[in-house]
């Protein structure tokens, strides 16, 4: 297959250039070599490769300043996303696009699922959930992939805690919003999994085109999350001043931010799981292989 990725250079992007490369003749673009705000640019370089796969890992995910900027993050996550929808169905190939738990209100007390109605706090999540009804209207075959708490490759949650853990003894994380730290790498090769499988099942693969939640198992709060970076990054040899204890919770109240977050981001995601075959490992499990990276890489412990 013929696929065109979109947005390599992010988190998830350059993980899908790994996972992506040996489904077929891959076309990795990024912000440099396509603006998402020009539709009409935009439509004649999906038009110029003619893809039978169009991944949109490109997204404006400063979720603060979409506060004050929330047309600019319209016209990335909402606008766009439409475009390659109405390009994807002219051309009767299959887009996959990634959205967020930021969609929901995270008032449910249990996990989400794909049925649960959207109604997000944010302009962020305004903005994602309008890409997706953009994506459902443009009439293409699609998986739209909801996923959350995302770590990888560049500044994240995880390198934030460790950087932070060297210079203090006491940190303090929120503790009453609750999701599953999910690799960049799982959510890549998650994708190229579910790509292979339509590829292989052809014309019947049309009824998997849908929305999913894709995210690691479990469930836990930023505080517990750092806890636990801390001590993996403690039995790896990293000298830290904070340990464990040193982890202090607060509630969300006591670090006011610009946009509100849901406090219960939790996807249930065996939808996408029995559709494609797959089991999603615990957080823990890519969390503890990240730290045990970065301290071999030395950006842990000297």
């Amino acid at each position: 297959m013929k696929i065109l990725l979109l947005g390599k250079d992010g988190q998830v992007g350059w993980e899908l250039q790994r996972a992506l490369a040996p489904l077929g003749e891959l076309h990795a673009l990024g912000r440099v070599d396509v603006d998402l705000c020009d539709t009409d640019g935009l439509r004649a370089r999906v038009r110029a490769i003619g893809p039978d796969v169009i991944v949109n890992a490109a997204a404006w995910t400063a979720v603060d300043r979409a506060e004050s900027e929330e047309a600019a993050a319209q016209a990335v996550n909402a606008r766009a996303p439409t475009v390659l929808a109405e390009e994807a169905a002219r051309m009767n190939a299959w887009l996959v696009h990634y959205s967020t738990d930021y969609v929901f209100d995270g008032r449910k007390d249990g996990a989400y699922d794909e049925q649960d109605a959207v109604n997000p706090l944010s302009a962020y999540g305004r903005s994602k959930a309008a890409g997706e009804e953009g994506i459902r209207a443009g009439g293409a075959r699609h998986l739209i992939l909801r996923t959350g708490w995302v770590f990888g490759r560049g500044q994240n949650f995880a390198r934030t805690i460790l950087s932070l853990a060297r210079e203090r003894e006491q940190i303090k994380v929120v503790a009453d919003q609750f999701g599953a730290p999910t690799a960049a790498g799982l959510l890549a090769d998650a994708t190229a999994l579910a790509l292979y499988r339509i590829a292989a099942l052809g014309a019947r693969a049309d009824a998997l085109s849908g929305t999913y939640h894709v995210a690691a198992g479990g469930r836990t709060s930023w505080h517990a999350c750092a806890r636990h970076l801390v001590a993996e990054a403690m039995a790896a040899g990293a000298p830290l001043r904070a340990t464990p204890e040193g982890i202090l919770p607060i509630a969300t109240a006591d670090w006011p931010a610009p946009a509100a977050r849901p406090a219960n981001g939790a996807l249930d995601c065996g939808k996408f799981c029995a559709a494609f075959g797959l089991v999603l490992p615990d957080w823990r499990h890519h969390l503890n292989r990240f730290v045990a990276t970065l301290a071999a890489d030395s950006k842990v412990s000297p």
